[in-house]
């Protein structure tokens, strides 16, 4: 019992110990080099490798081994093995999503491109799902293996493979659509994260994107929460799938007398001083005529969505507070007599 009680200390102590300086060899090497962002990352490792070192040092401790024997407790072993496997899991799923989170931190350093770095960022999220759930696959049935009768029944299991994979297919007909539908969106690039689209009439920003869901965040802070398959199989618009910036335009309904002429110089004054403004494009004109009213239409660009938004309600109540108080009769008002 004495050496069972020191191996176990020396056990935790190891353990706590290979914690300690892969933490701070992680932290010197994140320090030498602040350009690289994988070091940091790595630090959330720390917990599934302690994990994995304690589990391994239980396995190879022999007065626990020979305690366990003598005792008949192969119960014991067998749950020792299995938190080997699944700390294994989990740390390969850790350092595979700090090595992609890292490749899309150094992307996004070395690359202006707001699109590109969005496709990047699409791709990289759906991947790391990806990869991450053949991990949790993979660990899952090396578990199972470790279990006799799984063994033992592996051959009627394969026997009847075709019958289950038929009607697997057919009830995960919907779930796997999904799944080949997000691995289509993510690499094919009619949506990323971050683009403004329109879903049934409903505005919002692409939040999060899953292997069988997307989440649309929308105006007023709701979370639309869409299929991927909606977007393969059904028309949507993407406001910024080409170039995140954005033709905004007002419309207002004035009165015949309206002088078109001076609103335009008044718009592009106020465009001038406005910092939403990109500069790149902007115009008034008469669009339409009623038997009371003309309809003008002013456009402006701006580098986002949001932006455009914001300017043109910004614009509208500048132009409208400019009538108002330079050209009153400009506004539209119903007429009861003939003068």
């Amino acid at each position: 019992m004495p050496w069972l009680l020191i191996s176990l200390l020396a056990t935790v102590a190891a353990t706590l110990a290979v914690g300690w300086i892969v933490d701070q060899a992680l932290q010197r090497t994140a320090a030498r080099h602040p350009s690289a962002p994988v070091w940091p990352l790595l630090r959330r490792c720390r917990i599934p490798l302690q994990l994995t070192v304690a589990s391994a040092l239980l396995l190879a401790n022999k007065p626990l081994q020979r305690i366990l024997r003598t005792a008949g407790d192969d119960g014991a072993h067998h749950l020792l093995l299995l938190l080997l496997i699944a700390s294994l899991g989990w740390l390969t799923v850790r350092v595979v999503a700090a090595a992609l989170e890292a490749l899309l931190s150094r992307y996004e350093t070395r690359v202006d491109d707001p699109a590109r770095i969005q496709r990047v960022h699409t791709q990289i999220s759906m991947l790391r799902r990806v990869v991450s759930a053949l991990i949790v696959v993979v660990t899952v049935a090396v578990m199972l293996l470790t279990f006799s009768a799984m063994r033992t029944v592996g051959a009627s299991l394969l026997a009847s493979a075709g019958l289950i994979g038929i009607v697997a297919g057919i009830a995960a007909q919907s779930t796997l659509g999904n799944f080949f539908a997000g691995l289509q969106i993510a690499f094919s690039d009619t949506v990323r994260i971050g683009d403004t689209v329109v879903v049934d009439g409903q505005q919002g920003t692409v939040e999060e994107i899953t292997l069988t869901y997307l989440v649309v965040r929308l105006w007023d802070y709701r979370r639309l929460v869409v299929p991927v398959s909606y977007f393969v199989n059904k028309p949507f618009e993407n406001w910024t799938r080409r170039d995140p910036g954005l033709l905004a335009a007002v419309l207002l309904h004035l009165d015949h007398t309206t002088p078109v002429d001076e609103l335009r110089t008044t718009l592009r004054a106020r465009l001038d001083r406005h910092p939403l403004w990109d500069g790149a494009e902007w115009a008034l004109q008469v669009t339409d005529t009623t038997p009371s009213t003309i309809v003008v239409r002013a456009t402006m660009t701006a580098r986002t969505p949001d932006d455009a938004a914001q300017l043109r309600f910004d614009i509208r109540e500048q132009l409208i507070a400019h009538l108002r108080d330079e050209h009153p009769h400009a506004l539209p008002r119903l007429r009861t007599t003939d003068t």
